[in-house]
């Protein structure tokens, strides 16, 4: 190996060996850059390789991938970057080690002077005179400055971001990739449900986000306030810039409790609850063991929100209790939904309808929750006739739960990725942005038509990382995305409707119907809610492993 030691934290050279490992690491090497394009050449080692090589002799590997002639400032940053985070000393190297002490020069030059990287470039053997133009400092206003920059960034740390980034570290453990997110704590969301039917503790559904963003993520502690798909950036909050190769945006979904008028100031009393919030599903569960008799209510806004059954399980777990301990007759039961049907896949119905009679609910739909009284213990809803009449009807209430309306984050929905309705603009099979190439949005957010599920974006995860890796290999996109989500619809404790459908109700159970039918209510898919899938949670999604997701690539695609 030709060794040219620019500092003591960098050297460069030309194109290693994948063998030569071993002997950078025995001379004291931490790091490695390669700056090389894959298949620049056919004798070539490609990234992953050298990947697996460096990693194998105990040295970290960064692939910033250039073209001499075409040196941009994001490959300036993700340099810069990567010259900050790695241990040192680090060895760069291209074909003749030439790119590489060019990228080093154009990172450093605004930290070290033009004249002290060009003698350090000099003295190793490059004479790069020539990019002294570009040496110079850049006058940018505040709001244009690039802070760091990655190979893949990820907006949003719930199921659906971090899901992405362990699925892509698992197929490439060299990219450089940075999560955003502003939270200290992770929330498994499908247990709220069972927290407000008594089955799970809250503390069992929330854990310390530090400990669940994947090992080599780089975690950037911050809020999104602006996509800016045209430069490759994101704006931070306070004004920083983030760039990137490529964008997942996964930034969730917004609870909009303001549409209702009244709810928030009596949101967690007065007996007026929800399942949708940490703070405010233990209420529930207090509200249903203590109501002895009267009117509660169950309320369902207009779609999209996430999982949908939630707001129906809701009421058939407490109407189950109410049951049991014998209170069903003193009790009246109002479901209040604004769409026109119980649930948007008719083979579930017929089972959920059993349920419906059980717990003697009476079924409004087209009936829209406008405003909370917490005082008065009254809503007040509308109805639209036939003739486009509006009708307006209040019901009084010894308790009851709230579904949100619910909206794209305000960011997403003021961003140039944004469709007409306010989600993000995606091709619905490969989760790809209609109108720039490098962006993949999933999850709640993106403007696909499949249910709002976890399941859904545990299906989706594996996908992203597939094709967002052939965007950045050049390939065609191999992973398809078939619109799968979960929905077990907890009909009574002990029992589930386990109901698994994709694009256009297309109905796609995981199990045979001689193991689970997901049309009938279950006592095996109730074990898999309760006792399976927060351990799949947390110990596989979360971690990369695609359990039963593992998308199917197409085979032209490579």
């Amino acid at each position: 190996m030709e060794i040219r030691k620019l500092t003591d934290e960098i050297s460069v050279s030309p194109q290693i060996r994948l063998e030569d490992t071993n002997e950078l690491a025995r001379l004291g090497f931490k790091s490695i850059i390669s700056d090389r394009p894959d298949k620049e050449e056919n004798d070539q080692p490609d990234a992953d390789a050298v990947c697996i090589a460096a990693e194998g002799s105990g040295l970290e590997f960064r692939h910033i991938p250039v073209v001499a002639s075409d040196i941009g400032e994001r490959d300036i940053a993700l340099f810069a970057e990567a010259m900050k985070d790695l241990p040192k000393p680090v060895l760069a190297f291209c074909r003749s080690g030439t790119r590489a002490a060019m990228l080093w020069a154009l990172s450093q030059a605004a930290t070290e002077g033009s004249d002290t990287v060009l003698a350090a470039t000099k003295s190793a053997g490059y004479d790069l005179e020539q990019i002294r133009p570009r040496l110079k400092p850049q006058v940018a206003l505040p709001d244009q400055k690039i802070s760091s920059a990655c190979d893949v960034l990820v907006v949003g740390a719930g199921a659906a971001g971090i899901a992405t980034a362990a699925s892509l570290l698992k197929r490439r453990k060299c990219l450089s990739i940075i999560l955003v997110d502003p939270s200290d704590r992770h929330t498994y969301q499908p247990g709220w449900t069972m927290v407000g039917g008594g089955i799970f503790k809250p503390e069992d559904t929330v854990r310390a986000m530090a400990d669940l963003i994947p090992q080599g993520v780089k975690w950037e502690k911050s809020a999104v306030a602006e996509f800016d798909p045209e430069h490759d950036n994101i704006i931070l909050a306070d004004g920083r810039r983030i760039n990137y190769r490529m964008l997942v945006a996964a930034p969730g979904i917004k609870l909009n409790w303001s549409a209702i008028e009244g709810l928030e100031e009596t949101l967690g009393r007065n007996g007026v609850t929800s399942n949708y919030r940490f703070d405010t599903a233990p209420y529930t569960w207090s509200l249903v063991q203590n109501l002895k008799g009267g009117k509660a209510l169950f309320t369902q806004p207009p779609m999209p929100i996430k999982c949908a059954g939630a707001p129906q399980k809701a009421m058939y777990l407490s109407g189950d209790h109410w049951f049991r301990k014998g209170r069903i007759n003193d009790i009246s039961i109002e479901f209040h939904n604004a769409g026109p049907v119980l649930f948007g896949v008719n083979e579930y119905v017929p089972a959920l309808m059993e349920y419906v009679r059980k717990y003697r609910v009476d079924l409004n739909f087209g009936s829209k929750l406008v405003s909370v009284d917490g005082s008065q213990k009254e809503a007040r809803f509308t109805r639209t006739e036939a003739d486009g009449t509006v009708v307006e009807e209040t019901r009084g209430f010894d308790m009851i739960h709230v579904c949100p309306p619910q909206i794209a984050p305000d960011f997403v929905r003021s961003s140039p990725l944004a469709n007409q309705a306010g989600w993000i603009e995606v091709d619905e099979t490969s989760l790809q942005h209609k109108r720039y190439a490098n962006v993949f949005s999933l999850g709640d957010a993106a403007g696909t038509s499949n249910a709002k599920t976890a399941a859904a974006a545990r299906k989706q995860a594996p996908v992203v990382a597939e094709n967002v890796l052939a965007v950045l290999d050049g390939r065609a996109l191999p992973a398809v995305y078939d619109g799968y989500g979960s929905c077990p619809l907890t009909v009574e404790r002990g029992k589930i409707v386990l109901a698994e459908f994709g694009y256009g109700g297309k109905l796609m159970p995981t199990f045979p119907t001689w193991v689970i039918d997901g049309t009938k209510p279950s006592s095996l898919a109730w074990y898999l809610k309760s006792e399976a899938l927060p351990p799949i949670y947390w110990h596989g999604m979360l971690k990369g492993r695609e359990w039963l997701v593992s998308p199917d690539l197409k085979e032209n695609a490579a």
